[in-house]
């Protein structure tokens, strides 16, 4: 086993969580944040969540390497909600495509000002145009902007934590407001549905992952510190956000206006990582939904990517946070039923 090889799965296995959704800073502070102090609980279930079901995941695809288009949903779930879950997975990455639209006219109108429609539609143009004309190399080269993202936002988090940790004393005067921005009743709850929606997202791409490996253990234990590093960030950045509760409450990008706290120039490199996050990461979702329809290079491709550029377009012209709020804790509904069965399929295969 490599230790190179490990932190390289350790790296690849965060990369999917912390694209630009975690950039922003909205799902930490709406899935933990606002609960306030709960939010310690929230981390200890998405800890343990993460961590057991992470490498599962990893080491299923290892396994089954061998099996030439392994379907991980009819493994784990059976035939028939094994296919349903195929079918409806292209409908969830354009969901998830939608949000991330959004939230790059969030970003562009919440830091220069410009008109969120605008932000949205360059944003969604940019999409189009990787597809259209094969920017495959330019999107792999952004991608690499992940690593970026992490060191970025824990700095924020950091920096931030240390310089404002005396401000925790006021926030019980902010929990009503917070309160409205929670997505489930109860923080437990919440906990569950944060864990459940990235995972059963990234299912596919984790079981790929796995594939990949050449030794079983660098697969298990990359998932395994991968998600300790991954709740150690969230934690120091949940935190930093109790520390400025008041002020971003009603803020779409959070994450923004800490970083502009620190320095104005600190807050301008950060907006442009995390646009060039946003399009890293909804590149590859296009060319996902289109080709589940598609053949690439075709005139049906051409017409069937631009009509779903535009309807993304569309429906990512909705406000950010507000879409946070209503998508993601549907996509964890559907996640728990997936986590349920990925649970017992681990718990049988030890027996």
């Amino acid at each position: 086993m490599s230790t190179k090889n490990v932190l390289k799965y350790s790296g690849a296995f965060i990369a999917w969580v912390i694209g630009s959704g975690f950039a922003t800073g909205q799902e930490m502070f709406q899935f933990y944040s606002s609960y306030g102090l709960y939010s310690i609980g929230i981390i200890v279930i998405n800890l343990i969540l993460f961590v057991y079901i992470g490498p599962h995941l990893l080491v299923t695809g290892y396994d089954n390497r061998e099996i030439k288009d392994f379907n991980q949903y009819e493994y784990f779930c059976g035939k028939v909600f094994g296919r349903i879950l195929k079918e409806v997975v292209p409908i969830i990455i354009f969901a998830i495509m939608v949000i991330l639209i959004s939230g790059a006219g969030a970003t562009l109108e919440e830091y220069y000002g410009l008109n969120h429609y605008v932000g949205a539609a360059i944003m969604a143009g940019l999409i189009l145009a990787a597809y259209l004309f094969g920017f495959n190399r330019l999107v792999s080269i952004i991608a690499v902007i992940g690593p970026v993202i992490i060191v970025f936002t824990v700095l924020v988090g950091v920096i931030t934590l240390l310089k404002d940790y005396n401000n925790l004393d006021e926030l019980p005067k902010y929990y009503e407001a917070l309160e409205t921005r929670q997505p489930a009743r109860f923080w437990w709850f919440s906990g569950i549905l944060y864990a459940s929606y990235n995972i059963f997202c990234g299912s596919t791409y984790y079981c790929s992952l796995g594939a990949s490996a050449e030794v079983r253990d660098e697969a298990k234990w990359g998932a395994i510190i991968g998600s300790v590093a991954l709740i150690l960030a969230i934690s120091v950045m949940n935190f930093a956000m109790l520390a400025n509760a008041g002020d971003i409450i009603s803020l779409s990008i959070p994450t923004l206006f800490l970083a502009n706290g620190i320095s104005r120039i600190f807050g301008e490199i950060f907006s442009v990582v995390l646009l060039a996050g946003i399009f890293s990461s909804s590149s590859p979702m296009m060319w996902t939904v289109c080709n589940r329809f598609v053949k690439e290079g075709t005139n049906k491709a051409v017409a069937f990517a631009v009509a779903i550029a535009g309807i993304a377009f569309l429906c990512g012209m909705l406000p950010f946070a507000e879409l946070v709020n209503k998508i993601y804790p549907y996509l964890g509904y559907i996640g728990i039923a997936y986590l349920i069965c990925v649970i017992y399929n681990k718990i049988k295969s030890r027996v």
